[in-house]
């Protein structure tokens, strides 16, 4: 990264912390234990609480799970640790994992009066598989029955690798989105849930709730939460500091000084498990629709620089060819892959490029029309962490004659183009799953591969590889564990020859949270749920927390 750059970086984190001890607690914070405010650095929102719509500021700043709940609360940074049923009483999968009976709880309402039945369960996955852009998990539904309170869902193929994802799934009921006429795009301006909490304002200031005093798991403790949406990091950073905010999940650089040593009431819990960030390639546009130039680029990129100066040690180091994070994917490394580093080698990447048919003009690369070779790195703004990393990626590949600028979009702006396809190459996260599966799913499956211009749940970049794609099915599908390894070998083989992603950072699902006004947190001494305010397991936080007694 560029020396002026990292001053900038440095000089606005300090000014944020000066700024916040200067203003002490002036915010609107919860200094009695009164209002728990979380924020989330995403910038302007619109009022738009659809569960199911990706730029929603529910799914984008995270309140869905507080109103909609899922069947079963998972933990993705503990894999082996048992779901916790929530909506659903019990399940249980057939011996090839084709079907699944899901038992509904006894005693919920939604927060409108109304009862909560089977039928609410059956009625949401029949969404699912009636509008694609719900589907983000591509679930291929067969058949969708309700037998007194148990739901069958059937599946064409065995869902082994989903079935967590099945039992996350969260629910909506069936009397007000059987009456809505076009779900895709309804604002959902007043929804109703099973959660805990329902929604009492909203306002670009603040997103208000209250306890829904009828749920099914007893009255919530914490008599009020507000959702706040800063404009950036450094804003976000600023709120924490000076209590107008306690809970967040935001990059901080040099955490432990910048944060943590400022009270110690002021903690960082960031588990990570098989979930990364990547840099995800359009493989449809040039340059990146041929090879040689992911290899090359692939063959520069300084990841421990990205790793200490662009996310200043926040998230954990992947340098593994694979992709797989340490040590949580290590015991699935494909034998020629275990153990092998990522290594900077320039004059390596030229001669990849120039056997491929490409030439230098001075120190300029020039593809084998004779054209330059450019291309744009993209990502919000105000994400100062994936920013600073994409100023390094560019500086990196001018070492072999490429011009890559970074440019900035609001949250809803990229989200759009990075599912539409409108983009080169972007810093995206994968999903977190209990086998690397979902990293090689995220990237390569051909079962989400959409056209350009049309809205892709994953496989960003539109990689076309049918070998993947089998391997892919062939993971997921098998019953015989030598058969799902021979699988597991044959993604890292393509997603290491034909690079459609160059991994750079593990995903930790953290949060940063003051324990100065409530108490019951998740964390590495009692890790019961994700501590991060974006996950489903929210509802299940918040039912924990509890003001603390003066």
């Amino acid at each position: 990264m560029k020396r002026s750059m990292l001053a900038k970086l440095a000089a606005a984190v300090t000014a944020a912390a000066t700024l916040a001890v200067l203003s002490g607690c002036s915010g609107g914070g919860a200094s009695s234990g009164d209002v728990l405010t979380i924020g989330m650095p995403n910038g302007p929102q619109s009022n738009n609480s659809n569960p199911f719509a990706p730029t929603s500021s529910a799914v984008v700043l995270g309140y869905r799970g507080m109103m909609y709940e899922p069947l079963a609360q998972i933990n993705p940074t503990l894999p082996d640790r048992d779901p916790v049923p929530w909506l659903a009483k019990e399940w249980k999968w057939s011996d090839d994992y084709k079907s699944v009976e899901i038992t509904a709880r006894d005693g919920v309402k939604w927060s409108d009066g109304e009862k909560f039945t089977a039928d609410d369960i059956a009625y949401t996955f029949k969404m699912l598989e009636k509008y694609e852009a719900f589907n983000a998990n591509a679930l291929p539904f067969d058949d969708i029955s309700v037998s007194g309170d148990t739901v069958k869902l059937s599946f064409d193929v065995p869902e082994f690798v989903n079935q967590t994802k099945v039992i996350n799934q969260f629910i909506v009921p069936e009397h007000i989105w059987s009456k809505i006429k076009d779900p895709e795009k309804d604002a959902n301006q007043k929804p109703v849930g099973t959660g805990p909490y329902t929604l009492k304002t909203w306002t670009q200031q603040a997103i208000s709730f209250v306890p829904n005093n009828d749920y099914w798991g007893g009255k919530p403790k914490v008599p009020e939460v507000r959702w706040t949406s800063y404009t950036d990091n450094n804003a976000m950073l600023t709120a924490l500091l000076n209590g107008q905010a306690q809970w967040s999940y935001v990059f901080i650089p040099d955490i432990d000084k910048t944060w943590v040593a400022k009270s110690e009431t002021n903690k960082n819990w960031q588990p990570t498990g098989l979930g990364i960030d990547a840099l995800f390639f359009n493989t449809t546009k040039a340059p990146f629709d041929n090879v040689a130039v992911r290899k090359a680029v692939n063959m520069v990129v300084d990841r421990k620089s990205i790793n200490t100066q662009g996310y200043s040690g926040f998230k954990g180091l992947v340098d593994n060819v694979n992709g797989l994070p340490s040590p949580a994917g290590d015991s699935f490394a494909a034998p020629e892959f275990k153990d092998k580093k990522a290594e900077i080698d320039v004059d390596g990447a030229k001669k990849v490029l120039t056997d491929a048919g490409y030439t230098y003009s001075g120190d300029k690369l020039m593809d084998p029309s004779g054209n330059p070779v450019t291309f744009t790195l993209v990502d919000p703004a105000g994400w100062s962490d994936y920013l600073a990393s994409l100023q390094i990626i560019s500086d990196n590949v001018k070492k072999i004659g490429i011009d890559a600028k970074v440019e900035t979009a609001t949250v809803d702006n990229w989200t759009a183009a990075v599912q539409n396809g409108d983009f080169q190459a972007t810093l995206h996260w994968t999903n977190t799953g209990a086998t690397p599966w979902d990293i090689y799913s995220n990237i390569m499956d051909g079962t989400q591969l959409k056209p350009i211009g049309t809205t892709a749940n994953w496989n960003f970049g539109r990689f076309d590889s049918p070998e993947a794609t089998q391997a892919l099915a062939a993971y997921a599908n098998t019953t015989d564990d030598a058969e799902r390894t021979t699988a597991m070998n044959t993604l890292q083989k393509i997603f290491v020859e034909q690079v459609p992603a160059i991994p750079v950072a593990a995903g930790p699902m953290g949060a940063e949270y003051s324990t100065k006004h409530f108490t019951g947190w998740p964390d590495e001494k009692d890790p019961y749920a994700v501590s991060q305010p974006t996950q489903p397991s929210i509802s299940q936080v918040l039912m924990k927390l509890e003001p603390v007694k003066k």
